[in-house]
């Protein structure tokens, strides 16, 4: 019994959605107005108009909020199709331009590494520290064996 009963309430349900009445956009503004009127009272011409006194109010906040963002130049239009194609050729030729600047990226990359390598030795970015040299800017020298008796006969 109650499975018959719950599905008797999901048809009616579904019927009352499908027979619902679909105000358009151009019904809920003449309404919204009728309303703004005051020549009847809103409670009134719900009933009339078979809605919901909550459904008018959300329908009249809606119309009033799109009028003022509208007032205040915060809506969007919509682009027509010469402008839409106009950018559709832009982003083409940004596509473009970053294949090619990347293609070019990735050649000076592989060209540094093989500069890295040792490949040339004669750059002087890449040259190594001879005798002496120091990051600190010093000169050290090495000190061994042959060199030691000439520094101490120097001192």
């Amino acid at each position: 019994m109650a499975k018959k009963k719950a599905s008797a309430e999901s048809t009616v349900r579904t019927i009352r959605r499908k027979t619902r009445k679909k105000y358009s956009a151009e019904d809920k503004i003449r309404i919204v107005i009728d309303g703004l009127r005051g020549e009847t009272t809103v409670a009134e011409l719900c009933r009339k108009e078979g809605i919901s006194e909550s459904v008018y109010y959300s329908w009249s906040k809606e119309f009033l909020d799109a009028g003022k963002a509208r007032l205040m130049g915060d809506t969007k239009r919509n682009a027509d199709a010469t402008e839409v194609k106009d950018m559709r050729n832009s982003i083409e030729q940004f596509k473009l331009l970053v294949a090619e600047l990347s293609l070019e990226n990735r050649k000076l990359k592989k060209t540094c590494m093989a500069w890295g390598r040792g490949a040339n030795r004669h750059d002087p970015l890449h040259t190594r520290r001879k005798n002496g040299d120091h990051s600190s800017g010093r000169t050290f020298q090495l000190v061994s064996q042959t060199n030691l008796g000439e520094i101490a006969s120097a001192s």
